[in-house]
């Protein structure tokens, strides 16, 4: 299971469940695991160190952020809040923004249109997952890898990333050297977990 994580629903009930099941029983099971999260797990969530601090470095670089998850909205709603960048976002999609989530390359699609199309030579993803960087390396995207998400830094290279870091709090005190200093850049990042 813990390989899985970071994909949608969608994504990672089908390496568990036949399609027959899914059918009978997978509408069912997913708002079952989504009540679950929110009433035994969500309150546990806390943000990542200094993800606000690398926002706001980040903002007053002049560049634009949005979020591209593939949580349901009203759970973004909550990360946001838990990492302290409610004010800082210019778009964000969520789950219901798209057909198929993680490693598909769809929520990365719509944050890029939630940002006005930007030219993709002119954005940054922020991921921690291989199916971040499987995502966005879709649409050509670069993706700076974090190893907060829990998978090691290998997969994270092998998935994509062109830049690891340990978590927000690395990247900001290495922002000088990455990615996000050297190029203009409109960044797309997760927040939380």
């Amino acid at each position: 299971m813990r390989r899985q994580i970071g994909k949608g629903g969608d994504q990672l009930l089908p390496v568990f469940f036949s399609e027959q099941e899914l059918q009978e029983f997978g509408q069912e099971m997913e708002e079952y695991r989504g009540d679950l999260f929110k009433r035994d797990y969500l309150s546990r969530v806390r943000g990542f160190p200094q993800t606000r601090e690398l926002f706001e470095r980040i903002k007053r670089d002049g560049y634009y952020i949005a979020l591209a998850s593939s949580a349901q909205g009203e759970e973004v709603k909550v990360y946001k809040k838990l990492a302290r960048i409610e004010d800082l976002i210019d778009g964000e999609t969520s789950a219901e923004d798209v057909e198929k989530s993680k490693p598909h390359p769809d929520i990365f699609a719509a944050a890029l249109q939630k940002l006005g199309n930007p030219p993709v030579e002119a954005v940054l993803v922020v991921g921690d997952t291989p199916y971040d960087a499987e995502a966005a390396g879709k649409l050509n995207l670069r993706t700076i890898g974090v190893l907060c998400g829990g998978w090691a830094a290998e997969e994270l290279r092998q998935a994509g990333c062109v830049a690891i870091y340990r978590d927000p709090a690395d990247l900001l005190a290495h922002y000088d050297e990455s990615l996000l200093a050297q190029e203009t850049v409109t960044s797309t990042a997760g927040a939380a977990q």
